[in-house]
């Protein structure tokens, strides 16, 4: 997580910017955002690096561990080399804010209203949930004669009127597709895409970033998500298989040819393909083939305390934060010894430096690779549990499975299409309302 949590871009422009083990990857030249309507929050995306051979890559700010006041560490050193491309709806900072007319309404700054002003720099800050967004503008009222400096102003976002997409410039469908995107869920913006035609589909894929559209395509039918990587070029189609969960990407790439599955896994970042290719040697109906090789993974001196700072990660599903996972060392899949598990509601009422190893449930009874999709339904069922550990046969554990993943493959294939429909049980108006 990074400490700083509100930062004018301007500051970053030419920070060095490291990898997590400190080695340096190149200086920041520019932040990427997306200006929205002003009933949407306006989010910073990335930053724009430069690389010591000059080339200029995109970095999300999820990626970012932590800023410092000389530098900027990241939170993996896997990131993709592809140039950067602004994409329609997006502006970048230096190149495309500051300089540029805005008109500003603050009640504190009455002597500017239905003035043109100058965009000075731009205040990101940091939410809660980790999105990084537009909060305050500095910008030059009136220039004096005679030289002198203009007076420099900060104005909330909220203030600023002028200012829209795509580097002020003109809008478009697909960037107004996008922008009625932003409070939506990954599920429901792939039912929206399902009702579009093919080439909007992939007109839309095209303009999101790698992380957002890994969401969405993990919520799409098969023959969906199989489409729309065949329809990316093959180095950033390759990209967005890194931004999905494991399980998800060994599903899309067992749904492709061979030779391009094989080559975009040849693509892929090796740490990121290792769980990919690991979960593709299973049968398709067993739970190693659904089961996720990352779960909540601790060693028996692991605090309560930190088993549960854990357990808040925001990007872990509710489903897999529900149990934490005890092994003896290695803790990666797969692991040492597994010696049990805890559940999140014991954590919660024991004492915080308590060791999980001295809590375990050891007597729960775990899943193994082969087992077929109705053992895990039974299993599920049988101990009111959404996640469960898989093993294998020598008593190591291989990952966790998910009731949600389980449930995905055994409803109808077409279930995404159908959507929720309303309970014609329920629906009726009752004749005595009537």
């Amino acid at each position: 997580m990074s400490t700083t949590t509100r930062v004018y871009a301007g500051r970053l422009n030419g920070m060095i910017v490291r990898g997590p083990d400190a080695e340096p990857i190149g200086r920041v030249r520019d932040v990427v955002v997306s200006i929205r309507p002003t009933t949407h929050l306006s989010r910073a995306l990335g930053l724009v690096v430069e690389m010591t051979n000059k080339r200029r890559i995109f970095v999300p700010l999820l990626r970012v561990a932590n800023i410092d006041p000389s530098d900027i560490t990241l939170v993996s050193g896997s990131i993709s080399m592809r140039g950067f491309k602004p994409r329609s709806g997006e502006s970048t900072v230096m190149q495309d804010l500051v300089g540029t007319k805005v008109q500003v309404n603050d009640p504190e700054l009455p002597h500017l209203h239905y003035k043109p002003v100058e965009i000075a720099d731009v205040e990101l800050e940091r939410t809660r949930t980790r999105d990084w967004v537009i909060s305050r503008l500095a910008v030059f009222g009136d220039r004096p004669k005679f030289g002198r400096r203009a007076d420099l102003h900060v104005v909330p976002w909220a203030h600023v009127l002028g200012a829209t997409s795509g580097g002020f410039g003109q809008t478009d469908a697909t960037t107004e597709i996008i922008a009625s995107f932003d409070d939506m869920r990954p599920a429901d913006i792939a039912t929206v895409m399902h009702e579009m035609s093919m080439l909007q589909r992939q007109q839309v894929a095209e303009e999101l970033d790698d992380e957002r559209l890994a969401d969405i395509i993990q919520e799409m039918p098969d023959d969906h998500q199989a489409e729309l990587i065949e329809a990316l070029d093959i180095e950033r189609a390759a990209d967005v298989l890194e931004e999905m969960d494991p399980d998800d990407a060994a599903d899309l790439l067992g749904e492709l040819p061979d030779a391009k599955a094989d080559v975009l896994l040849e693509l892929m970042d090796p740490e990121e393909s290792a769980p990919v290719r690991r979960l593709m040697t299973f049968s398709p109906g067993t739970v190693g083939a659904l089961m996720t090789p990352e779960p909540l993974i601790l060693t028996p001196q692991t605090t309560v305390a930190e088993a549960l700072a854990m357990a808040r990660n925001p990007d872990l599903p509710t489903s897999l934060s529900s149990l934490v996972f005890v092994v003896r060392p290695p803790t990666a899949t797969p692991t040492g010894k597994y010696l049990g598990c805890v559940h999140l509601q014991k954590l919660l009422r024991e004492p915080p430096s308590s060791l999980v190893g001295g809590i375990l449930d050891p007597d729960l009874p775990p899943l193994y690779a082969d087992d077929t999709h109705e053992t895990a339904a039974r299993y599920f069922a049988m101990y009111n549990l959404v996640c469960g550990p898989v093993l294998d046969e020598d008593n190591h554990l291989l990952g966790a499975v998910a009731v949600d993943d389980l449930l995905d493959h055994l409803l109808p294939e077409d279930w995404r299409e159908l959507g929720l429909r309303p309970d014609p049980i329920h629906s009726h108006t009752p004749s005595s309302a009537r």
